[in-house]
């Protein structure tokens, strides 16, 4: 995916509240600075993908290792890899499941915060499907990984993602995951 492709992407999310607004805003002006945008070690600041992991069963949220809040699974884009095939790695990667895109690829949700070191995360957030198997994310990955409903995982999840969870309870059934 072009750089182009990913604004238009970007620009075409209905942003839920000003942390959005804001966070899309940002992530524009990230996409407009010389370098790689996706290389961590070249700039502390740099765009992240996370996975918003759905099938029948509800959203699939990981107590996260080292921040100990519940989260989508989600990191960082390796060189040479586009945004939509770093956010299917790291989601099965974190989880064990088989994922895969919706059909077209959706860009969900843009968040901009701090991440470990200092650095700062501009993250992409994707809606991939799952068939409703349980999780069984491999040594070195959380091992808290679950399927929760949507009122479950608003409650459990990071404060910041709750209003992303509503957002995605609220439009589940116009998503076309049917598994």
């Amino acid at each position: 995916m072009s750089l182009e492709a990913l604004r238009a992407d970007i620009e075409g999310i209905s942003p839920m509240n000003e942390r959005e607004v804001l966070s899309i805003e940002k992530t524009l002006d990230r996409l407009t600075w010389p370098g790689d945008p996706f290389d961590e070690e070249a700039n502390e600041h740099h765009v992240t993908v996370g996975a918003f992991v759905l099938s029948s069963r509800g959203i699939v949220l990981h107590l996260h290792k080292r921040l100990g809040i519940w989260v989508q699974p989600g990191g960082h884009v390796d060189a040479g890899e586009s945004p939509e095939d770093a956010c299917l790695r790291e989601a099965s990667e974190e989880t064990g499941l088989e994922v895969r895109h919706l059909d077209p690829v959706r860009l969900f949700h843009v968040d901009v915060h701090p991440g470990p070191s200092g650095h700062t995360h501009y993250d992409l957030r994707y809606l991939v499907a799952s068939e409703p198997r349980d999780p069984s994310p491999p040594q070195g990955e959380s091992p808290e990984v679950y399927w929760f409903d949507f009122d479950a995982a608003a409650e459990r999840a990071a404060d910041d993602l709750v209003p992303v969870v509503r957002k995605l309870a609220q439009s589940i059934d116009t998503l076309g995951v049917a598994n």
